[in-house]
């Protein structure tokens, strides 16, 4: 063979050998090229999947916040609905209580003490049994008028100063349930 053959195949084999180092170099930085993508991929996704169950439990958080509300509300709902069907009974039994009253003051004029008696005993135990309840009679007479639990029927003129402004006589009594108005006390007030 001639130099210049051996010279090209020598070439040859040396470039077959640079190809051949730099081929597995080339595919290993293909493949890490690779490797980097699918990391950065996942760590993308992983990303993402963080913030929908941040968002998830968030929303799992308002939920059972609403939840609690609506339990509370319900609850409150109930009590009111029950406080309201015993105020309107409640409400329903003042003309008797009034009714016992007008009898009782009948009856003290009359000489049936036995009859004054039976009605004091009736009324007794009916007022003790709604103040159980929570029913307060309004206190009127002789007490500085208040629109807040008296409505006035009547104005009359009195003679003393002291007394003006204050309730002169009770036409119907008045009463509280918790607290709360149910009726208000009808009264005469002195000007």
């Amino acid at each position: 063979m001639s130099k210049k053959n051996k010279n090209i195949n020598e070439e040859a084999k040396v470039e077959k050998e640079v190809k051949a180092e730099e081929a597995p170099k080339a595919e290993e930085e293909k493949a890490e090229k690779g490797l980097e993508e699918r990391i950065a991929e996942l760590q993308k996704e992983n990303e993402e999947l963080k913030a929908n169950v941040a968002k998830e439990k968030d929303d799992y958080i308002r939920l059972m916040a609403d939840f609690e509300n609506f339990r509370r509300h319900s609850a409150e709902a109930k009590l009111e609905l029950v406080s309201s069907a015993s105020a309107e009974t409640i409400k329903g039994l003042l003309p008797i209580l009034d009714d016992c009253e007008r009898a009782m003051k009948m009856l003290s004029d009359a000489d049936d003490k036995v009859a004054l008696e039976g009605t004091e005993l009736i009324y007794s135990k009916l007022m003790g049994y709604l103040k159980t309840k929570g029913l307060e009679q309004i206190k009127a007479k002789d007490e500085k008028f208040d629109t807040d639990f008296h409505e006035a029927v009547a104005q009359v003129p009195v003679p003393e100063e002291g007394k003006k402004g204050l309730v002169f006589d009770v036409v119907q009594n008045g009463y509280t349930l918790s607290g709360k108005v149910i009726r208000y006390a009808k009264v005469v007030v002195g000007i």
